[in-house]
């Protein structure tokens, strides 16, 4: 018996021809299903082992007495030995077949470590979960809102939408109920007056929004235990990438301190005015412009202590709060306002925002190197740009006369020197604390008949003046 055992295990030998990359494929199979998780996976790799296990035994296993009196007996032991040999031959087959299995096992390798559409391995560390919260009150538009988060949201794990209702408007309560699951809805429980001072009656719309955020934040990073949001509000339209582009740039806000929030929405972004070949162009900007902007939780425990009464955004503007920190802004805008009426009574609506460009192509952000974004890369390379780029005067931008593709550069001095030149160029002219719209140290960065226009400070600018406003 111990002959044919031999001759069963040089057969397997010289047939087979196992080689040790087999084996190596065996082990790494092993560690990547532990890594994986695949209960099919597992599956296959557990019969494999089965079979292997089966023949070693039947190698090991003792003959009982029967079994030595037919191998001794002749003919009983011929057949004996065919039977052998016939079972070595299906097991010949049957390691082919694994074998092959475990070829196809490696060739699906490479597709799970594949990023997916938010840029990490299928299988791999968890993501990052992102929540989207709406700030709304009385407009049943926000349909339009939550139509297109919707559309474009690659994830209802990894992108949970949350709905903060105040106002205690019923038809708005009607259209957002109507989404059932695919929302979480909200209700901000106190809708009462705040008192104001008198001359700040006509501003109780203010004072509510603020109390509305402060509200809403709240449940989304304590209540909810979120680390991060992205806020819009119930009149923004997004973009094809909203979620590409806030999920490529999580890992940068998290991780740079001199950054503080990131943002949708660029306010010289009219049509016309910005490069609609450059949709992937990001900057940095010291003005923070809101209109679909995340933050992380850490940003939410500093300043919810000091939440002011109104007036949030232009808050959030101060030089006490900003604290010299950037967010980062598109090129081309990632949301659209549609909603004119508002506490705001459309200011600004029917000049600026009614026609800025909402971005169309979708960007794979998450696949892009934007390291260039870091503070101390991205501010070498900004102003090297800005100040090497030809001077030039008001009159030859405003006329057409500009020779070349540029960049070009505009100087302003004073506050009044800007707000001239940015009204007649049709860039947004105001300042809040003395930090123009889009605004990154000084400098303002948009298209005027083709070709870019930085409108900046002269050279060796070292701060804003808050009296600039």
């Amino acid at each position: 018996m111990s002959f044919l055992r031999s001759a069963f295990l040089w057969r397997y030998l010289f047939f087979y021809k196992p080689s040790p990359p087999d084996f190596l494929s065996l082990l790494s199979c092993w560690a990547m299903l532990r890594k994986r998780g695949s209960a099919i996976l597992c599956g296959a790799f557990l019969f494999v082992a089965w079979n292997a296990i089966v023949v070693l035994y039947l190698w090991g296993r003792p003959l009982s007495g029967r079994e030595e009196r037919e191998m001794d007996g002749g003919r009983g032991g011929a057949d004996l030995a065919g039977d052998v040999i016939h079972m070595a031959e299906a097991f010949e087959a049957e390691l082919e077949m694994q074998r092959k299995i475990l070829l196809q096992i490696q060739g699906h390798r490479s597709q799970w470590e594949q990023p997916n559409e938010n840029g990490a391995s299928r299988g791999g560390p968890t993501q990052m979960v992102i929540p989207i919260l709406v700030i709304a009150c009385n407009r049943v538009t926000v349909k339009r809102c939550l139509d297109k988060l919707i559309e474009y949201r690659p994830s209802a794990e990894l992108y949970p939408i949350i709905v903060s209702q105040d106002c205690g408007h019923a038809e708005t309560a009607l259209v957002i109920g109507s989404y059932g699951s695919q929302v979480t809805h909200l209700k901000q429980p106190d809708l009462s007056d705040i008192a104001v001072r008198p001359e700040h009656k006509k501003f109780q719309g203010y004072y509510k929004i603020s109390r509305h955020y402060r509200w809403a934040l709240n449940q989304v990073f304590n209540s909810l235990s979120h680390s991060s949001v992205v806020i819009v509000e119930d009149d923004l339209e997004v973009a094809p990438d909203f979620f590409e582009y806030f999920r490529s740039l999580h890992p940068i806000l998290k991780s740079d301190p001199s950054l503080w929030c990131v943002s949708a929405w660029n306010d010289n972004g009219r049509e016309g005015y910005v490069d609609p070949g450059k949709a992937d162009l990001l900057y940095r900007t010291d003005f923070f412009p809101g209109l679909g902007w995340m933050m992380l939780k850490e940003l939410w425990e500093e300043l919810e202590p000091k939440w002011p009464g109104a007036f949030w955004d232009d808050w959030m503007r101060q030089p006490e709060q900003r604290t010299d920190r950037a967010c980062i802004r598109p090129e081309i805008s990632r949301t659209l306002t549609f909603g004119r009426k508002g506490v705001s009574l459309g200011q600004f609506y029917d000049k600026y925002l009614r026609y800025i460009k909402l971005n169309s192509e979708f960007v794979p952000f998450t696949k892009l190197d934007l390291s260039y974004l870091k503070e101390e890369k991205y501010k070498e390379i900004f102003e090297k740009q800005v100040y090497s780029a030809p001077l030039v005067k008001y009159e030859e931008v405003q006329q057409g006369q500009l020779k070349g593709a540029g960049p070009f550069c505009l100087h302003y001095s004073s506050k009044d020197g800007f707000k001239v030149l940015a009204k007649n160029l049709g860039v947004m002219e105001d300042l809040k604390s003395g930090v123009p719209r889009t605004g990154y140290r000084g400098v303002v960065s948009f298209l005027s008949r083709g070709r870019r226009i930085f409108l900046a400070p002269p050279p060796g600018w070292s701060k804003y003046d808050p009296t600039w406003s």
